[in-house]
């Protein structure tokens, strides 16, 4: 089983790989601690020289060009050697950054939230009111544009049916859902077990788009995350959302961010497509493809509720932009609809992000987060690299 779910570079780099500026973070055996990275030609290369944190790195100004121009920078080894663990592990691209994420920004998942606040949590009442609300709501919802007057008017008509919720308030109304997802240096990289609490019987995965802000709010490149969802947890109630959302290893962010450039524009990111894919060791296979086209708000309007006068981050945030998908799959019985298993094997791609692959575990079973921020100032010191944080 461990043979099996070691990946390889060229499963989780972006298809133009080489024309990408990729960065990242990896445990390093050799350097005894974490190293900010760039990935290029398929080897790790270090990047603690010019800036020892990602944080840190984020807010270079002219990073893009800094990074072409760069020479005599470490090869840590290959990233086949990071991936297989033979010279250390791939981490979340990301340390001292809030992690935050916008909820509720898709149509087809807004529907499936209010439909779990509808079934208090219990997966076996959500086919009938999946079957009541979908012909109403899944119409009005699609196409529309957050805060605009036609989201208005109809908020309005759905008041008058009686079938207004919370999670239409941030999914169309003005203000968008910001919440924190997990916190620093808590999220786990490509190839990591993400973790499930054990009190969940009805769970997925959220696959995402996450930006990579600076402190000033300039959007800087993008990532892809899984905001592992308890569905049952908070739909029991929304004021659960911190204890459905925030739990060991239930954040996983990767394989690289990639920086915007020439190749790689905000443009082309509104029109990617994430792709999911969940097998089990049951045999069970789900996929689908989710379109950024379809979400009801910019990346650049979710940004800005983020991170504005009102709040700031210096150290910048990394942003999950929502997901379009809620899992209908049947898996354990008939109108029970999916859940994940021990030892799922979720995939999350997108040909100019590349693949983010983790396997599922309960939350209690996943190693233990023990390596936070005093742990990285401590192991900077004594790597003589804290002025470079």
């Amino acid at each position: 089983m461990i043979s099996e779910r070691v990946l390889r570079a060229g499963s989780v780099l972006p298809d133009d790989a080489n024309a990408a500026l990729l960065v990242g973070r990896v445990w390093s055996e050799a350097s005894a601690g974490p190293c900010t990275v760039m990935v290029a030609g398929g080897r790790v290369l270090d990047l603690t020289s010019i800036a020892a944190t990602m944080s840190a790195l984020l807010e270079m100004e002219n990073l893009t060009d800094l990074l072409r121009s760069a020479s005599g920078l470490s090869d840590l080894g290959s990233l086949d050697d990071f991936l297989s663990g033979e010279k250390g592990t791939v981490l979340a691209p990301i340390d001292l950054q809030a992690v935050k994420a916008a909820g509720v920004t898709f149509a087809d998942s807004m529907l499936e939230r209010v439909i779990e606040e509808q079934a208090k949590g219990d997966p076996l009442r959500a086919q009938a009111i999946r079957g009541k609300l979908a012909p109403v709501l899944g119409d009005s919802l699609r196409g529309l544009v957050a805060g605009s007057e036609q989201a208005a008017k109809v908020k309005a008509l759905l008041q008058d049916m009686g079938l207004w919720s919370q999670y239409l308030e941030v999914g169309i109304g003005p203000d968008a859902e910001i919440f924190t997802k997990s916190q620093p240096m808590s999220s786990v990289g490509c190839g990591a077990l993400v973790g499930i609490h054990p009190i969940s019987q009805w769970n997925n995965p959220e696959p995402e788009v996450v930006l990579a802000l600076r402190s000033d709010g300039t959007i800087v490149g993008a990532t892809l995350g899984n905001d592992v969802n308890l569905r049952d947890v908070e739909g029991r109630s929304a004021l659960l959302l911190g204890k459905a959302k925030d739990n060991n290893a239930s954040c996983s962010i990767g394989p690289f961010i990639r920086l915007f450039d020439d190749a790689f524009t905000m443009e082309e990111l509104r029109h990617v497509r994430v792709a999911l894919r969940v097998t089990g060791d049951d045999g069970f296979e789900m996929t689908g493809e989710s379109p950024m086209e379809a979400i009801s708000r910019s990346p650049e309007n979710l940004a800005s509720q983020l991170m504005n006068r009102n709040h700031q981050y210096p150290d910048g945030a990394a942003l999950f932009l929502g997901t379009m998908f809620a899992p209908v799959k049947d898996r354990r019985g008939a109108g029970l609809g999916f859940t994940h298993e021990v030892g799922d094997r979720v995939e999350i791609s997108t040909s100019k992000l590349g693949r983010l692959v983790n396997w599922v575990e309960r939350s209690d079973a996943c190693p233990e987060w023990t390596f936070g921020v005093s742990a990285l100032i401590r192991n900077l010191a004594g790597r003589g690299l804290l002025e470079k944080a």
